[in-house]
């Protein structure tokens, strides 16, 4: 019996560690489960699925993923100013600090404070890994 493959609608599970070029861990599923998706449906990113495509169980690797191909180039129009009003006025609002919006279907999204003035704020709304290349160690555990 041939090695299943990973190729589109496959469901694979695989261990990995995230990296920034730096060496900069920011995230790994070392002491969780393996993660889980399903090939061709956009579930994990680009680049990283791209270069799963063919490997099997077993098959470890360490890429490159560049910026477009991750969570894509840091948009200077993501950055958006807001009034203050509506925040509560205890919230410490200071440059850098990182405020949780709930997105449509209730998930936190990170978002950046990039500015305070006085009646606003200056939001920064790209993904905290946008504009950045990516380095990942993974080894595939399963493909069905």
């Amino acid at each position: 019996m041939a090695e299943n493959k990973i190729k589109e609608g496959s469901k694979v599970k695989f261990h990995y560690t995230g990296k920034l070029t730096t060496g900069e861990v920011f995230d790994t599923s070392e002491n969780r489960d393996a993660l889980e998706f399903i090939a061709g449906k956009g579930m994990i990113i680009p680049g990283l699925e791209k270069e799963m495509m063919g490997l099997k169980k077993g098959d470890k690797k360490t890429i490159t993923v560049k910026a477009e191909d991750a969570y894509g180039q840091y948009n200077k129009e993501l950055e958006k100013e807001v009034p203050k009003g509506p925040l509560p006025p205890e919230m410490k609002l200071e440059k850098g600090a990182v405020l949780y919006l709930k997105s449509p279907e209730g998930h936190p999204i990170p978002v950046r404070v990039v500015d305070v003035k006085e009646k606003t704020i200056v939001l920064d709304l790209n993904h905290p890994l946008a504009g950045k290349d990516l380095v990942f160690e993974f080894e595939i555990v399963e493909v069905n």
